[in-house]
């Protein structure tokens, strides 16, 4: 019905709204009145626990799943030895980063990016500096 109980309020006042009662089991709970007022609340309470639930197991999954190694995340679509003439031809001049972006079949922000982490690499002296013509 809803995952918070601020989503079932807000469920419960446009059923209020628009004059619709919640049958249940052959019960009618009209959402107006303290009965079905409670009810309302109830279900959206269970129904956020259950969420909650499903948040926490989906998180203890993961961390079993990255201690044994099999959670890695997504892959990155150069090696490093791809961004690096990736990023020396950038820095050559001869190519636009579009055209790099074309020539190794990756969109223009993995071109901005490769060349940042070289930056960055740089800066923290892991890898030569390249030098601009």
């Amino acid at each position: 019905m809803a995952r918070s109980l601020p989503d079932a309020r807000a469920i419960a006042d446009e059923l209020t709204t628009r004059e619709i009662s919640l049958s249940l089991g052959g019960s009618v709970y009209d959402p107006t009145d303290a009965v079905g007022r409670l009810l309302f609340n109830v279900l959206a309470m269970v129904a956020e626990f259950e969420s909650d639930l499903i948040r926490l197991r989906t998180v203890e999954v993961m961390k079993v799943a990255k201690a044994k190694g099999r959670l890695k995340g997504k892959q990155p679509k150069l090696s490093r030895k791809q961004e690096a003439h990736l990023v020396s031809l950038v820095h050559s001049g001869e190519y636009s980063t579009l055209e790099v972006a074309e020539l190794f079949g990756v969109g223009r922000s993995t071109v901005y990016r490769a060349i940042e982490r070289q930056r960055i690499a740089a800066k923290a002296g892991l890898v030569e500096a390249p030098s601009r013509r």
